[in-house]
Order: C-alpha cells, then structure tokens, then sequence
C-alpha cells in the first residue's frame, strides 16, 4: 500500500462558525426577509462567543448583501432578500483572475449566450424584440458614421437578448463573462484595417441571431450566436483555444 500523504488539519475560524449558522438560517428561510437578527449582545449569548467574533461575523454576512446593518439601532441587522446580484458581482470578480485565459472566456461565453438565444427564440415578449430590433437598427445607422455610440447599441442588443431568457443566472454569468473580455473587444475595434467594415460585420452577426429569435426558431438562434462569438474572437485565440471553439461550433458547419 502506497504512503498515503495529508497536510495539515486548519481549524475553522470562529467567526466562521458564526456566519456558516446565520446564513444557513437565512438561506432556509428560517429567518425572513425583514426580520432582525439579535442584537450583539444576544448573539454573543448564544454563540458563546466574544464581540470582536461577532461584529466580524456580521461585517461578512452584510459584505454578501445578507443583511443590513442600521447604527444607533437597538435591534439587530434587518435580513434582506436574497438578490442575484452579488452572485453577478462574485462571478465577475472570478472571470477576472489572472489563471483564466481569453481561450477559456470565449468558449464560456459560446455556451452561455447561445444558449441565452435559444431560450429567448421561444420566451421573449413584444417589448424584449422590440427592444433587440431598435439596437441592431441604431447599429446599422453608426456603422455607417465609425461613430462611438456603435459599442452602446452593440451592448444594448446582447442586454436585451439575455433578458429575453428569462433566465437570470445565464443573464449574470453572460455579462459577466462579456465584461471580462470587454477590452479585447474594444482593441479589436479600434486596431481593425477598416473600423466601418468591422462594425457592418458585427451587425451583420448580431442581425443573423435577431432574425433566427425573431422566427422563434432557437436552434438557428443559438447557431448564429456561436458564429457570431467564434468569428469575431478568432484572430485573438491560440491553437489550443481554437480546437476548443471549433468543439462547440462544430454543429454549426
């Protein structure tokens, strides 16, 4: 029988203990939206544990949008609702560590956002089309001017998309991800032979996935988003980012 090798037991952190109960409690809906936590002192009590313990625990649980904090109160930290934005806004801190590579995001965003489209070819409303066909038009007038405002309709379009899915963890993950790689986007644009070519290349992308959402026909949908994505990333990528694009892209040949 090989050596079996283990590192070191690490204790968890009181405060930590704390945090794991209180927000085990709030996640269950044990405690509601609304409701006050005890005060320092009764949660001191319960815990066994010292102020310091405390107030770090708290300071945690509010970092997570877990609760609210009001001073001078004589109650504790009122609980609030559970939100889906401090998920989009730990997920955008994760798609910025320096070990994820453009290879990684690119192939990411493939599998969100044409998934993304072929929920919103058969759940989007009047309003959410509505709203896709005034930013591919607005796109077509600015490619034709090379003027900044390209990016903001380019951006309301996918904006759009997303909440045509009626799928909130896509929406957060998708603009997440399409903000990790905003920069590249942005230096492609502006470093491209022909700025105005690029842009009508973009709308000619972007109009592809409309008119597929338009006719609520979501396997074309998803297609001409991963068409869309592979070609405009496919000079930044390297080879081992392109065997993984042309995986994805494969039901689209």
């Amino acid at each position: 029988m090989s050596k079996l090798t283990f590192t070191p037991a690490v204790p968890t952190l009181t405060y930590e203990r704390v945090v794991q109960q209180i927000e085990e409690a709030i996640l269950s809906k044990e405690i509601k939206p609304g409701q006050h936590l005890p005060s320092e002192r009764e949660l001191m009590t319960q815990f066994s544990v010292s102020r310091p313990t405390v107030r770090e625990a708290l300071r945690v649980l509010q970092s997570q949008g877990l609760i609210a904090s009001k001073p001078g109160g004589r109650s504790g930290p009122v609980v609030l609702p559970v939100s889906t934005d401090h998920l989009g806004k730990s997920f955008a801190n994760l798609t910025r560590i320096s070990s994820l590579s453009l290879d990684e995001l690119v192939q990411f965003r493939i599998v969100l956002e044409s998934s993304a489209c072929q929920l919103a070819a058969v759940m989007h409303n009047d309003e959410q089309l509505a709203a896709m066909r005034d930013a591919i038009e607005r796109m077509e007038v600015e490619s034709s001017t090379g003027s900044d405002s390209f990016n903001r309709a380019d951006l309301d379009f996918h904006t759009a998309v997303w909440e045509a899915s009626h799928n909130s963890i896509l929406r957060i993950c998708g603009e997440a991800v399409a903000g990790a790689i905003l920069q590249v986007m942005n230096d492609q644009m502006s470093h491209a032979d022909n700025e105005k070519r690029e842009m009508k290349k973009v709308v000619s992308l972007d109009r592809a996935i409309f008119d597929a959402i338009e006719a609520g026909n979501p396997v074309a949908a998803g297609d001409a988003a991963k068409t869309a994505i592979s070609s405009y990333f496919h000079k930044s990528l390297d080879e081992q980012g392109l065997l993984g694009v042309q995986a994805l892209t494969a039901s689209c040949a």
